[in-house]
């Protein structure tokens, strides 16, 4: 019977690169995998063809030599056909894992080694003021750590006789398993791959491996920042629980509110209360700004809502040059109670403004509003 073409089981061509072939296999894997084709015989056979092609053209040597001599050159001594073995590459885990949810049924253990994992992630949630957003600032935090115990070097035993080697394993930290055609080799669920159990508990960690510390960190905080920004500390998360590398820690920043200020992204607004005449007439009031003190001018005829732009006096930039803008919105407040001569000065003053009582026709922007709506 003549075989099939390995890139013609894959659909690839002959120059083919790894991402290439991977992404071929997952799609055929995907299609004809048994657990997705119960009693399909024919799906069954798709499904090893692929996994045979996958192993050979994903084998660098072995690709190599099919190249050049075909199937022929893959024979065994035997003189059978070259077969899939799971252990030849470290993806096929992997691939099936993802699309399975085999997860360390392939991978877990390869060669008697457990494959690293890396730590986990921590979060920490520090609160600032919105000044520390304007000028940036260092602060030392504390963050709770699990680290490895020292007095049992992370085993969880005590002294050379508190561990026992793993029955269901005999120590190897991972078991043979049948999934139809396919020898699997799994993580020991018994001993977590660790091929050891503990039969004495380390008195200083309980036999957890691991002791629960706090660590000091400072932290950098650039101006600019706002609320909810992230800053990564690499490889200061918690550790690795089989010697991989160490999670990182999230500083996650929270921004308390300003008694005067608010922040719209980098300009900081506020609102300065005027009366009727200073509204009028114009006048100039003084804003204690985190600058120091600020001038601020309203013109002559300022209606209630108006703003007064300060340039430069906003929120930095993050990792940039320059400052948003201080935003002064103007509030005309009207005296709820009048004085015997306020109120003649108002009735003098009203006989002399002209009358404007009647509904005022909407400008262009309402009617540009009313159009989208």
């Amino acid at each position: 019977m003549t075989r099939r073409d390995y890139y013609e089981i894959l659909g690839v061509g002959k120059d083919a690169d790894d991402s290439a072939l991977k992404t071929a296999y997952r799609k055929l894997a995907m299609q004809y995998h048994p657990d997705r084709n119960p009693g399909n015989g024919e799906a069954e056979e798709r499904f090893k063809e692929a996994a045979e092609a996958y192993g050979v053209l994903s084998d660098t040597q072995k690709r190599a030599t099919y190249d050049r001599f075909g199937h022929q050159g893959l024979q065994g001594a035997a003189g059978g056909p070259a077969s899939f073995d799971p252990e030849t590459f470290g993806d096929f885990g992997d691939i099936l894992g993802d699309l399975f949810g085999f997860g360390d049924m392939f991978g877990g253990r390869r060669g008697g080694r457990s494959r690293t994992r890396r730590g986990d992630d921590v979060r920490y949630d520090l609160e600032i003021s919105l000044e520390d957003t304007i000028r940036g600032m260092s602060a030392e935090i504390q963050v709770p750590r699990l680290d490895r115990c020292h007095f049992c070097n992370g085993t969880g035993g005590e002294g050379k006789d508190g561990l026992t080697q793993c029955a269901t394993c005999r120590g190897r930290g991972e078991v043979l398993i049948q999934q139809g055609f396919l020898s699997i080799r799994q993580t020991c669920r018994t001993c977590g791959g660790r091929g050891q159990l503990v039969r004495k508990a380390c008195t200083k960690c309980g036999g957890d491996g691991v002791l629960r510390t706090e660590r000091k960190l400072r932290v950098t905080i650039p101006p600019g920042v706002d609320n909810g920004t992230r800053l990564r500390l690499t490889g200061e998360g918690q550790n690795s629980p089989n010697g991989g590398p160490a999670g990182d820690l999230f500083v996650v920043l929270l921004v308390k509110e300003h008694p005067v200020f608010e922040r719209r992204e980098n300009d900081l607004h506020c609102t300065v209360p005027v009366n009727v005449a200073q509204a009028a007439l114009g006048t100039e009031v003084d804003v204690l700004t985190f600058d120091g003190l600020e001038h601020v001018k309203v013109p002559e005829g300022t209606q209630h809502g108006d703003q007064v732009r300060i340039r430069g006096r906003g929120i930095p930039y993050l990792n940039s040059s320059g400052r948003g803008d201080l935003i002064v919105n103007i509030e005309v407040r009207v005296p709820s109670r009048l004085t015997r001569e306020q109120r003649k000065l108002l009735e003098q003053l009203r006989e002399t403004l002209p009358t404007e009582n009647e509904p005022q026709e909407r400008g262009i922007l309402d009617k540009v509003k009313d159009f989208f709506v």
